[in-house]
Protein backbone atom coordinates (compact mmCIF):
# COMPACT_ATOMS: atom_id res chain seq x y z
CA UNK A 1 0.00 0.00 0.00
CA UNK A 2 1.46 3.63 -1.24
CA UNK A 3 -1.15 5.86 0.13
CA UNK A 4 -2.60 5.53 4.65
CA UNK A 5 -5.43 7.93 3.00
CA UNK A 6 -7.89 7.50 0.08
CA UNK A 7 -10.18 10.34 -0.88
CA UNK A 8 -12.87 9.82 -3.22
CA UNK A 9 -14.84 12.52 -3.92
CA UNK A 10 -17.89 10.88 -5.46
CA UNK A 11 -20.18 12.36 -7.84
CA UNK A 12 -23.89 14.16 -8.16
CA UNK A 13 -26.25 11.38 -9.21
CA UNK A 14 -28.74 13.86 -10.35
CA UNK A 15 -26.55 15.75 -12.75
CA UNK A 16 -24.80 12.14 -14.37
CA UNK A 17 -28.43 11.11 -14.81
CA UNK A 18 -29.27 14.48 -16.24
CA UNK A 19 -26.35 14.04 -18.68
CA UNK A 20 -27.30 10.78 -19.67
CA UNK A 21 -30.65 12.11 -20.94
CA UNK A 22 -29.01 14.79 -22.91
CA UNK A 23 -27.15 11.70 -24.93
CA UNK A 24 -23.41 11.72 -23.55
CA UNK A 25 -21.91 8.12 -22.74
CA UNK A 26 -22.42 6.99 -19.18
CA UNK A 27 -18.85 7.03 -18.31
CA UNK A 28 -18.52 10.74 -19.81
CA UNK A 29 -21.73 11.49 -17.12
CA UNK A 30 -20.29 10.45 -13.71
CA UNK A 31 -17.11 11.43 -14.57
CA UNK A 32 -17.89 15.08 -15.36
CA UNK A 33 -20.05 15.05 -12.69
CA UNK A 34 -17.38 14.15 -10.26
CA UNK A 35 -15.14 17.07 -11.33
CA UNK A 36 -17.84 19.45 -10.27
CA UNK A 37 -19.72 20.32 -13.47
CA UNK A 38 -23.12 20.97 -13.33
CA UNK A 39 -24.41 21.91 -16.87
CA UNK A 40 -24.18 20.27 -20.54
CA UNK A 41 -23.22 23.94 -21.29
CA UNK A 42 -20.14 23.61 -19.13
CA UNK A 43 -19.83 20.40 -20.46
CA UNK A 44 -19.50 21.08 -24.37
CA UNK A 45 -15.55 23.09 -24.00
CA UNK A 46 -14.22 20.36 -22.06
CA UNK A 47 -15.28 17.75 -24.25
CA UNK A 48 -13.99 20.13 -27.55
CA UNK A 49 -17.41 20.63 -28.89
CA UNK A 50 -16.62 24.00 -28.83
CA UNK A 51 -13.41 26.21 -29.08
CA UNK A 52 -11.60 27.22 -25.64
CA UNK A 53 -10.30 31.08 -24.82
CA UNK A 54 -6.98 32.11 -26.18
CA UNK A 55 -6.03 35.13 -25.25
CA UNK A 56 -4.69 38.79 -26.97
CA UNK A 57 -0.89 38.15 -26.75
CA UNK A 58 -0.75 42.13 -26.01
CA UNK A 59 -2.24 41.88 -23.10
CA UNK A 60 0.86 40.75 -21.46
CA UNK A 61 2.80 43.66 -20.32
CA UNK A 62 5.53 44.95 -22.90
CA UNK A 63 4.52 42.76 -25.99
CA UNK A 64 4.13 46.18 -27.81
CA UNK A 65 7.86 47.07 -26.74
CA UNK A 66 9.20 43.61 -28.08
CA UNK A 67 7.42 43.47 -31.26
CA UNK A 68 9.18 46.63 -32.07
CA UNK A 69 12.34 45.95 -30.90
CA UNK A 70 12.56 42.70 -32.93
CA UNK A 71 10.75 43.86 -36.11
CA UNK A 72 13.33 46.62 -35.88
CA UNK A 73 16.36 44.34 -35.76
CA UNK A 74 14.49 42.09 -38.21
CA UNK A 75 14.39 45.81 -40.67
CA UNK A 76 18.18 46.75 -40.37
CA UNK A 77 19.64 43.09 -40.59
CA UNK A 78 20.92 42.79 -37.60
CA UNK A 79 22.09 39.02 -36.22
CA UNK A 80 19.35 37.70 -33.44
CA UNK A 81 20.23 35.31 -30.83
CA UNK A 82 17.49 33.09 -29.91
CA UNK A 83 18.36 32.42 -25.90
CA UNK A 84 17.05 29.54 -24.68
CA UNK A 85 17.05 26.56 -22.13
CA UNK A 86 17.94 23.33 -21.82
CA UNK A 87 14.90 21.70 -21.35
CA UNK A 88 11.69 20.49 -23.57
CA UNK A 89 9.92 23.68 -22.98
CA UNK A 90 13.36 25.67 -24.02
CA UNK A 91 14.10 23.89 -26.60
CA UNK A 92 10.55 23.64 -28.27
CA UNK A 93 10.51 27.93 -27.36
CA UNK A 94 13.88 28.31 -29.63
CA UNK A 95 12.65 26.02 -32.43
CA UNK A 96 9.71 28.26 -32.89
CA UNK A 97 11.28 31.71 -32.71
CA UNK A 98 13.72 30.54 -34.95
CA UNK A 99 11.24 29.07 -37.67
CA UNK A 100 9.82 32.55 -37.55
CA UNK A 101 12.49 34.29 -38.15
CA UNK A 102 13.74 32.47 -40.80
CA UNK A 103 10.43 32.73 -42.81
CA UNK A 104 11.56 36.15 -42.27
CA UNK A 105 14.49 36.04 -43.65
CA UNK A 106 16.43 37.47 -40.60
CA UNK A 107 20.09 36.76 -39.68
CA UNK A 108 19.61 34.89 -36.54
CA UNK A 109 20.92 31.81 -34.32
CA UNK A 110 20.32 29.97 -31.43
CA UNK A 111 22.05 29.31 -28.03
CA UNK A 112 21.53 27.41 -25.61
CA UNK A 113 24.28 27.52 -22.67
CA UNK A 114 25.30 24.13 -21.70
CA UNK A 115 23.98 22.23 -18.31
CA UNK A 116 27.16 21.91 -16.55
CA UNK A 117 29.19 24.08 -18.03
CA UNK A 118 27.49 27.05 -17.91
CA UNK A 119 24.42 25.98 -15.97
CA UNK A 120 20.69 27.62 -16.37
CA UNK A 121 20.05 31.20 -17.63
CA UNK A 122 21.46 34.10 -19.52
CA UNK A 123 25.14 34.08 -18.29
CA UNK A 124 28.28 36.52 -18.97
CA UNK A 125 30.02 34.04 -21.24
CA UNK A 126 27.49 33.34 -22.85
CA UNK A 127 26.98 37.20 -23.81
CA UNK A 128 30.85 37.67 -24.88
CA UNK A 129 30.74 34.66 -27.17
CA UNK A 130 27.62 36.41 -28.86
CA UNK A 131 29.25 39.50 -28.77
CA UNK A 132 32.03 37.84 -30.90
CA UNK A 133 29.52 37.03 -33.09
CA UNK A 134 28.15 40.48 -33.81
CA UNK A 135 24.39 39.84 -32.25
CA UNK A 136 23.07 43.12 -31.70
CA UNK A 137 19.40 41.20 -30.44
CA UNK A 138 19.42 38.58 -27.76
CA UNK A 139 15.66 37.15 -27.38
CA UNK A 140 15.15 34.90 -24.14
CA UNK A 141 12.76 32.14 -23.94
CA UNK A 142 12.19 30.57 -20.82
CA UNK A 143 14.73 32.30 -19.04
CA UNK A 144 16.07 35.47 -18.51
CA UNK A 145 13.69 36.96 -15.78
CA UNK A 146 16.55 36.89 -12.70
CA UNK A 147 19.16 37.93 -14.82
CA UNK A 148 19.95 41.44 -13.25
CA UNK A 149 23.59 41.64 -13.71
CA UNK A 150 23.58 39.88 -17.30
CA UNK A 151 21.22 42.39 -18.65
CA UNK A 152 23.31 45.07 -17.30
CA UNK A 153 26.55 43.81 -19.17
CA UNK A 154 24.44 43.18 -22.43
CA UNK A 155 23.72 46.87 -22.35
CA UNK A 156 27.01 47.81 -21.70
CA UNK A 157 28.32 45.91 -24.48
CA UNK A 158 25.45 47.70 -26.80
CA UNK A 159 23.70 44.56 -26.76
CA UNK A 160 19.67 45.23 -27.18
CA UNK A 161 17.87 42.46 -25.02
CA UNK A 162 14.26 41.40 -25.04
CA UNK A 163 13.20 38.68 -22.38
CA UNK A 164 10.33 36.05 -21.95
CA UNK A 165 10.15 34.07 -19.43
CA UNK A 166 7.31 32.41 -17.48
CA UNK A 167 9.25 31.71 -13.91
CA UNK A 168 8.94 33.45 -10.71
CA UNK A 169 10.18 36.92 -10.67
CA UNK A 170 12.44 38.64 -8.24
CA UNK A 171 11.52 42.06 -6.57
CA UNK A 172 13.48 43.86 -9.68
CA UNK A 173 13.37 43.31 -13.30
CA UNK A 174 16.23 43.17 -15.82
CA UNK A 175 17.13 46.13 -17.50
CA UNK A 176 15.96 45.28 -20.78
CA UNK A 177 14.24 46.26 -24.18
CA UNK A 178 11.11 44.18 -23.10
CA UNK A 179 10.16 42.08 -20.68
CA UNK A 180 7.53 40.01 -21.37
CA UNK A 181 6.21 37.81 -17.91
CA UNK A 182 3.17 36.97 -17.14
CA UNK A 183 4.17 36.41 -14.04
CA UNK A 184 5.48 40.34 -13.52
CA UNK A 185 3.36 42.05 -10.73
CA UNK A 186 2.22 44.30 -13.10
CA UNK A 187 1.39 42.64 -15.61
CA UNK A 188 -2.15 41.93 -15.99
CA UNK A 189 -2.95 38.91 -18.40
CA UNK A 190 -5.43 35.84 -17.55
CA UNK A 191 -3.38 33.15 -17.58
CA UNK A 192 -0.40 32.98 -15.22
CA UNK A 193 0.80 29.39 -16.17
CA UNK A 194 1.65 29.90 -19.42
CA UNK A 195 4.94 27.68 -20.39
CA UNK A 196 7.83 29.26 -21.65
CA UNK A 197 6.92 27.75 -25.62
CA UNK A 198 3.58 29.00 -24.97
CA UNK A 199 4.92 32.63 -24.38
CA UNK A 200 7.07 32.66 -27.12
CA UNK A 201 3.86 31.63 -29.40
CA UNK A 202 2.77 34.71 -27.68
CA UNK A 203 5.37 36.63 -29.60
CA UNK A 204 4.97 35.35 -32.61
CA UNK A 205 1.17 35.97 -32.77
CA UNK A 206 2.19 39.62 -31.76
CA UNK A 207 4.70 39.61 -34.04
CA UNK A 208 2.50 38.53 -37.27
CA UNK A 209 0.16 41.62 -36.52
CA UNK A 210 -3.11 38.82 -36.54
CA UNK A 211 -6.08 38.42 -33.61
CA UNK A 212 -6.39 34.45 -35.39
CA UNK A 213 -4.28 31.91 -34.63
CA UNK A 214 -5.91 29.23 -36.60
CA UNK A 215 -2.96 29.30 -39.03
CA UNK A 216 -0.13 29.82 -36.61
CA UNK A 217 -1.44 26.80 -34.17
CA UNK A 218 -1.26 24.91 -37.46
CA UNK A 219 2.23 25.68 -38.11
CA UNK A 220 4.06 25.83 -34.76
CA UNK A 221 0.64 23.83 -32.29
CA UNK A 222 3.02 20.55 -31.99
CA UNK A 223 5.63 22.63 -30.52
CA UNK A 224 3.28 24.34 -28.14
CA UNK A 225 1.76 21.55 -27.07
CA UNK A 226 4.97 19.68 -26.15
CA UNK A 227 6.61 21.98 -24.68
CA UNK A 228 3.54 23.03 -22.61
CA UNK A 229 3.41 18.87 -21.15
CA UNK A 230 6.69 18.33 -21.37
CA UNK A 231 6.95 21.54 -18.35
CA UNK A 232 4.00 20.27 -16.73
CA UNK A 233 1.95 23.55 -16.59
CA UNK A 234 -1.34 22.88 -15.68
CA UNK A 235 -3.81 21.88 -18.28
CA UNK A 236 -6.72 24.38 -18.00
CA UNK A 237 -8.62 27.06 -19.44
CA UNK A 238 -5.93 28.47 -22.81
CA UNK A 239 -3.47 25.68 -22.15
CA UNK A 240 -5.77 23.03 -22.74
CA UNK A 241 -6.52 24.86 -25.84
CA UNK A 242 -2.88 24.86 -27.18
CA UNK A 243 -2.27 21.30 -26.43
CA UNK A 244 -5.54 20.19 -27.44
CA UNK A 245 -5.10 21.85 -30.86
CA UNK A 246 -1.61 20.97 -30.87
CA UNK A 247 -1.75 17.10 -30.58
CA UNK A 248 -4.61 17.55 -33.86
CA UNK A 249 -1.24 18.65 -35.60
CA UNK A 250 0.99 16.57 -33.78
CA UNK A 251 -1.36 13.06 -35.18
CA UNK A 252 -2.58 14.55 -38.83
CA UNK A 253 0.68 17.01 -39.74
CA UNK A 254 3.51 15.73 -37.79
CA UNK A 255 6.71 17.99 -38.43
CA UNK A 256 9.73 15.16 -40.30
CA UNK A 257 11.31 15.26 -36.28
CA UNK A 258 8.34 14.55 -34.14
CA UNK A 259 7.53 11.89 -37.03
CA UNK A 260 10.41 10.18 -36.69
CA UNK A 261 10.59 10.11 -33.08
CA UNK A 262 6.96 8.85 -32.75
CA UNK A 263 7.96 5.80 -35.66
CA UNK A 264 11.14 5.07 -33.18
CA UNK A 265 9.18 4.84 -30.74
CA UNK A 266 6.49 2.63 -31.83
CA UNK A 267 3.49 4.85 -31.87
CA UNK A 268 1.41 4.83 -34.81
CA UNK A 269 0.56 8.13 -36.26
CA UNK A 270 -2.65 9.50 -35.49
CA UNK A 271 -2.21 7.91 -31.76
CA UNK A 272 -0.43 10.61 -29.78
CA UNK A 273 -1.74 12.26 -26.50
CA UNK A 274 -0.47 14.41 -23.66
CA UNK A 275 0.42 11.19 -22.02
CA UNK A 276 2.58 10.19 -25.06
CA UNK A 277 4.29 13.75 -24.82
CA UNK A 278 4.80 13.71 -21.09
CA UNK A 279 5.91 9.53 -20.92
CA UNK A 280 7.85 8.95 -24.25
CA UNK A 281 8.70 12.35 -26.37
CA UNK A 282 9.52 14.95 -23.88
CA UNK A 283 12.25 12.18 -21.92
CA UNK A 284 13.92 11.42 -25.14
CA UNK A 285 14.42 15.12 -26.23
CA UNK A 286 15.25 15.93 -22.25
CA UNK A 287 18.14 13.62 -22.81
CA UNK A 288 20.10 15.39 -25.20
CA UNK A 289 19.97 18.29 -22.96
CA UNK A 290 20.56 15.65 -19.60
CA UNK A 291 23.67 15.03 -21.64
CA UNK A 292 24.83 17.98 -23.08
CA UNK A 293 23.71 17.33 -26.30
CA UNK A 294 21.02 19.70 -26.76
CA UNK A 295 21.91 20.55 -30.23
CA UNK A 296 20.41 17.05 -31.26
CA UNK A 297 16.77 17.97 -30.41
CA UNK A 298 16.95 21.32 -31.69
CA UNK A 299 18.01 19.82 -35.29
CA UNK A 300 15.07 17.31 -34.76
CA UNK A 301 12.58 20.25 -34.06
CA UNK A 302 13.96 22.20 -37.00
CA UNK A 303 14.89 19.59 -39.88
CA UNK A 304 12.96 19.25 -42.96
CA UNK A 305 14.63 16.52 -44.14
CA UNK A 306 12.87 12.92 -43.11
CA UNK A 307 16.14 10.84 -43.29
CA UNK A 308 18.28 13.33 -41.20
CA UNK A 309 15.11 13.34 -38.71
CA UNK A 310 15.03 9.66 -38.56
CA UNK A 311 19.05 9.50 -37.98
CA UNK A 312 18.91 12.08 -35.05
CA UNK A 313 15.59 10.41 -32.92
CA UNK A 314 17.41 7.04 -33.09
CA UNK A 315 20.30 9.21 -31.33
CA UNK A 316 18.34 10.43 -29.05
CA UNK A 317 16.89 7.28 -28.06
CA UNK A 318 19.83 5.53 -27.33
CA UNK A 319 20.99 8.87 -25.49
CA UNK A 320 17.94 8.45 -23.28
CA UNK A 321 18.97 4.72 -22.53
CA UNK A 322 22.22 6.40 -21.37
CA UNK A 323 20.45 8.77 -19.28
CA UNK A 324 18.25 6.30 -17.46
CA UNK A 325 20.97 3.90 -16.46
CA UNK A 326 23.23 7.32 -14.92
CA UNK A 327 19.65 8.05 -13.24
CA UNK A 328 19.14 4.68 -11.51
CA UNK A 329 22.63 4.61 -10.34
CA UNK A 330 22.21 8.17 -8.80
CA UNK A 331 18.93 7.36 -7.26
CA UNK A 332 20.32 4.07 -5.77
CA UNK A 333 23.67 6.20 -3.86
CA UNK A 334 20.76 8.60 -2.79
CA UNK A 335 18.61 6.50 -1.10
CA UNK A 336 21.11 4.83 0.80
CA UNK A 337 22.47 8.14 1.88
CA UNK A 338 18.46 8.47 3.88
CA UNK A 339 17.73 6.89 7.37
CA UNK A 340 16.50 3.23 7.12
CA UNK A 341 13.38 4.69 9.09
CA UNK A 342 12.69 7.42 6.16
CA UNK A 343 13.37 11.15 6.14
CA UNK A 344 12.00 13.10 8.90
CA UNK A 345 12.13 16.47 6.68
CA UNK A 346 12.66 18.00 2.84
CA UNK A 347 15.95 15.74 1.27
CA UNK A 348 18.57 17.35 0.56
CA UNK A 349 21.73 15.67 -0.48
CA UNK A 350 24.82 16.53 -2.25
CA UNK A 351 27.97 14.50 -3.58
CA UNK A 352 30.92 15.26 -5.63
CA UNK A 353 30.92 13.21 -9.03
CA UNK A 354 26.90 13.06 -9.36
CA UNK A 355 26.22 14.22 -12.72
CA UNK A 356 24.53 16.81 -12.98
CA UNK A 357 22.44 16.52 -15.94
CA UNK A 358 20.34 13.93 -14.02
CA UNK A 359 19.43 15.43 -10.57
CA UNK A 360 16.17 16.58 -11.97
CA UNK A 361 14.77 13.14 -12.11
CA UNK A 362 16.72 11.94 -8.89
CA UNK A 363 14.76 14.52 -7.19
CA UNK A 364 11.29 14.16 -8.61
CA UNK A 365 11.68 10.17 -8.12
CA UNK A 366 12.59 10.99 -4.30
CA UNK A 367 10.04 13.79 -3.97
CA UNK A 368 7.25 11.13 -5.05
CA UNK A 369 8.47 8.07 -3.67
CA UNK A 370 8.89 9.86 -0.35
CA UNK A 371 6.57 12.46 -0.74
CA UNK A 372 8.08 15.13 0.32
CA UNK A 373 10.52 18.08 -1.25
CA UNK A 374 13.52 17.04 -2.46
CA UNK A 375 16.65 18.83 -3.37
CA UNK A 376 19.66 16.97 -4.51
CA UNK A 377 23.18 19.13 -5.73
CA UNK A 378 25.93 18.17 -7.59
CA UNK A 379 29.32 19.42 -6.25
CA UNK A 380 32.02 20.03 -8.93
CA UNK A 381 35.99 20.27 -8.39
CA UNK A 382 35.76 23.83 -7.88
CA UNK A 383 33.17 23.28 -5.07
CA UNK A 384 30.31 24.52 -6.76
CA UNK A 385 27.14 22.78 -6.09
CA UNK A 386 24.21 22.79 -8.34
CA UNK A 387 20.80 21.62 -7.34
CA UNK A 388 17.78 20.63 -9.09
CA UNK A 389 14.75 21.13 -6.65
CA UNK A 390 11.34 19.24 -6.58
CA UNK A 391 8.34 20.21 -4.21
CA UNK A 392 5.75 17.88 -2.96
CA UNK A 393 2.15 18.90 -1.74
CA UNK A 394 1.66 22.64 -1.43
CA UNK A 395 5.00 23.61 -0.17
CA UNK A 396 6.45 26.25 -2.74
CA UNK A 397 10.04 25.41 -3.15
CA UNK A 398 10.79 28.64 -5.04
CA UNK A 399 9.72 30.76 -1.84
CA UNK A 400 11.82 28.40 0.35
CA UNK A 401 14.87 29.16 -1.75
CA UNK A 402 14.23 32.80 -1.69
CA UNK A 403 14.07 33.08 2.22
CA UNK A 404 18.07 31.16 1.63
CA UNK A 405 18.89 33.99 -0.78
CA UNK A 406 21.75 35.30 0.97
CA UNK A 407 24.04 32.49 1.00
CA UNK A 408 23.28 31.02 -2.01
CA UNK A 409 25.07 32.02 -5.18
CA UNK A 410 21.66 31.91 -7.71
CA UNK A 411 18.44 30.49 -8.11
CA UNK A 412 15.57 30.10 -9.89
CA UNK A 413 12.61 28.57 -11.18
CA UNK A 414 8.67 28.35 -9.49
CA UNK A 415 6.73 26.73 -7.20
CA UNK A 416 6.91 22.96 -7.81
CA UNK A 417 10.59 23.00 -9.72
CA UNK A 418 13.71 25.39 -9.38
CA UNK A 419 17.67 24.94 -9.80
CA UNK A 420 20.17 26.28 -7.13
CA UNK A 421 23.55 27.03 -7.05
CA UNK A 422 25.68 27.09 -3.90
CA UNK A 423 29.00 26.87 -2.61
CA UNK A 424 29.83 23.43 -0.97
CA UNK A 425 30.65 25.01 2.56
CA UNK A 426 26.96 26.43 2.55
CA UNK A 427 25.18 23.11 1.80
CA UNK A 428 25.04 22.10 5.71
CA UNK A 429 23.48 25.82 6.42
CA UNK A 430 20.75 25.52 3.28
CA UNK A 431 19.76 22.12 4.81
CA UNK A 432 18.88 23.43 8.27
CA UNK A 433 17.23 26.29 6.94
CA UNK A 434 15.16 24.97 4.18
CA UNK A 435 14.02 21.98 7.26
CA UNK A 436 12.99 24.77 9.48
CA UNK A 437 10.94 26.79 6.89
CA UNK A 438 9.19 23.74 5.76
CA UNK A 439 8.54 23.36 9.72
CA UNK A 440 7.43 26.41 10.19
CA UNK A 441 4.94 26.81 6.89
CA UNK A 442 3.86 23.19 6.73
CA UNK A 443 4.34 21.72 10.28
CA UNK A 444 4.10 17.69 10.49
CA UNK A 445 4.65 15.65 7.26
CA UNK A 446 1.93 15.58 5.82
CA UNK A 447 -0.42 12.50 5.44
CA UNK A 448 0.12 10.82 1.70
CA UNK A 449 -3.24 11.23 0.27
CA UNK A 450 -4.74 9.46 -2.92
CA UNK A 451 -7.67 11.65 -4.27
CA UNK A 452 -9.89 9.34 -6.81
CA UNK A 453 -12.68 11.17 -8.35
CA UNK A 454 -15.47 7.92 -7.85
CA UNK A 455 -15.94 4.57 -6.73
CA UNK A 456 -16.99 2.26 -9.66
CA UNK A 457 -19.60 0.03 -7.94
CA UNK A 458 -20.74 -1.90 -11.42
CA UNK A 459 -17.54 -2.94 -13.16
CA UNK A 460 -19.39 -2.97 -16.56
CA UNK A 461 -18.80 0.86 -16.99
CA UNK A 462 -15.12 -0.51 -17.67
CA UNK A 463 -15.53 -1.00 -20.95
CA UNK A 464 -13.75 -0.54 -23.99
CA UNK A 465 -16.71 1.82 -25.74
CA UNK A 466 -17.15 3.70 -22.45
CA UNK A 467 -13.42 4.35 -22.51
CA UNK A 468 -13.02 5.40 -25.68
CA UNK A 469 -15.84 7.21 -25.67
CA UNK A 470 -13.52 9.20 -22.80
CA UNK A 471 -11.21 9.78 -24.77
CA UNK A 472 -13.38 13.52 -25.64
CA UNK A 473 -12.69 14.89 -22.57
CA UNK A 474 -8.23 14.70 -23.40
CA UNK A 475 -5.82 16.56 -23.04
CA UNK A 476 -5.55 15.23 -19.18
CA UNK A 477 -2.24 16.77 -17.34
CA UNK A 478 -1.16 18.81 -14.34
CA UNK A 479 -4.53 20.31 -12.79
CA UNK A 480 -6.40 18.56 -14.99
CA UNK A 481 -5.10 14.42 -14.45
CA UNK A 482 -6.99 11.78 -15.84
CA UNK A 483 -9.52 9.55 -14.16
CA UNK A 484 -8.65 8.08 -10.90
CA UNK A 485 -11.01 6.04 -9.93
CA UNK A 486 -11.40 2.87 -7.21
CA UNK A 487 -13.10 -0.39 -6.75
CA UNK A 488 -13.87 -2.43 -3.50
CA UNK A 489 -14.16 -5.85 -2.80
CA UNK A 490 -12.83 -7.32 -5.59
CA UNK A 491 -10.88 -10.76 -5.55
CA UNK A 492 -7.73 -10.78 -7.17
CA UNK A 493 -5.89 -13.80 -8.95
CA UNK A 494 -3.20 -14.84 -11.30
CA UNK A 495 -0.60 -12.52 -9.75
CA UNK A 496 2.67 -12.64 -10.86
CA UNK A 497 6.01 -10.29 -10.99
CA UNK A 498 6.94 -9.07 -14.89
CA UNK A 499 9.59 -7.37 -16.31
CA UNK A 500 12.52 -8.67 -14.30
CA UNK A 501 10.76 -8.46 -11.27
CA UNK A 502 10.20 -4.72 -11.14
CA UNK A 503 6.30 -4.60 -11.49
CA UNK A 504 3.34 -7.01 -11.16
CA UNK A 505 0.92 -7.86 -13.22
CA UNK A 506 -2.78 -9.58 -11.85
CA UNK A 507 -6.58 -9.97 -12.06
CA UNK A 508 -9.47 -8.20 -10.24
CA UNK A 509 -12.76 -10.14 -10.52
CA UNK A 510 -16.05 -8.64 -9.36
CA UNK A 511 -19.73 -9.37 -10.27
CA UNK A 512 -18.82 -11.53 -13.05
CA UNK A 513 -16.23 -9.10 -14.22
CA UNK A 514 -12.95 -9.84 -14.84
CA UNK A 515 -10.48 -7.11 -15.17
CA UNK A 516 -6.67 -6.88 -16.16
CA UNK A 517 -3.77 -4.76 -14.26
CA UNK A 518 -0.69 -3.86 -13.80
CA UNK A 519 1.23 -2.40 -11.09
CA UNK A 520 4.72 -0.57 -11.91
CA UNK A 521 7.55 -0.30 -9.58
CA UNK A 522 6.69 -2.98 -7.39
CA UNK A 523 6.92 -7.12 -7.20
CA UNK A 524 4.11 -8.86 -6.90
CA UNK A 525 5.53 -10.23 -3.65
CA UNK A 526 5.44 -6.84 -2.30
CA UNK A 527 2.35 -5.61 -2.63
CA UNK A 528 1.15 -6.94 0.71
CA UNK A 529 -1.62 -8.81 -0.81
CA UNK A 530 -2.32 -12.82 -2.26
CA UNK A 531 -3.98 -14.51 -4.84
CA UNK A 532 -7.68 -15.17 -3.87
CA UNK A 533 -7.79 -11.84 -0.94
CA UNK A 534 -10.87 -9.69 -1.72
CA UNK A 535 -9.11 -6.01 -2.03
CA UNK A 536 -9.64 -2.16 -2.60
CA UNK A 537 -7.85 -1.10 -5.46
CA UNK A 538 -7.31 2.66 -7.23
CA UNK A 539 -6.87 2.84 -10.63
CA UNK A 540 -6.66 4.57 -14.03
CA UNK A 541 -8.29 2.91 -16.40
CA UNK A 542 -6.92 2.42 -19.88
CA UNK A 543 -7.49 1.06 -23.62
CA UNK A 544 -4.41 -1.66 -23.80
CA UNK A 545 -3.80 -2.81 -27.78
CA UNK A 546 -1.59 -5.44 -28.05
CA UNK A 547 -0.75 -7.90 -30.61
CA UNK A 548 -4.12 -6.90 -32.80
CA UNK A 549 -6.49 -7.23 -29.33
CA UNK A 550 -8.18 -4.57 -27.85
CA UNK A 551 -9.16 -4.52 -23.55
CA UNK A 552 -8.99 -2.53 -20.66
CA UNK A 553 -6.67 -2.38 -18.52
CA UNK A 554 -6.10 -0.43 -15.18
CA UNK A 555 -2.84 0.80 -14.54
CA UNK A 556 -3.43 0.63 -10.71
CA UNK A 557 -1.96 3.13 -8.24
CA UNK A 558 -2.39 1.59 -5.28
CA UNK A 559 -3.99 -1.21 -3.53
CA UNK A 560 -5.05 -3.18 -0.24
CA UNK A 561 -7.17 -5.51 1.31
CA UNK A 562 -10.82 -4.68 1.53
CA UNK A 563 -12.47 -4.44 4.40
CA UNK A 564 -15.81 -5.07 2.56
Amino acid sequence: MRFKHWEVDGFDRDTAVEFCRCGLNPLVSVFLASRGVSSIEEARPLMGEEPGVIYDPFELRDMDKAVLRIKTAVSNGERIAVYGDYDVDGMTSCAMLALWLRSQGADHEIYIPGRTGEGYGLNRQAINVLKSHDVGLIVTVDCGITAIEEAKYARELGIGLVITDHHECRDALPEADAVVAPKRPDCAYPNKSLAGVGIAFKLVCALEETSSTNDLLMQYGDLVAVGTVADVMPVLGENREFIRRGLTVLNDMPRPGFKMLLSELGIEQGKASASTIGFMLAPRLNAAGRMGQTELSVELLLTDDLENAERLAAQLCRLNTERRNLEMEICEEAEAMLPESGPEGPIILAKRGWYQGVTGIVAAKLAERHQIPAIIISIDDDGVGRGSCRSFGRFAVYDALRSCEDILDNFGGHEMAAGVTVAEGNIELLRSRIIKYYCDNIGEMPMPVLRLDFEVEKPELLSVQNLEALECLEPFGSGNPPPHLCIRGAEISSMHSIGEGKHSRFRLEKSGKTMDCIYFSTPADKLGVRDGMLVDAAFEPQINDFRGRTNVQLHVLDVRPSDC
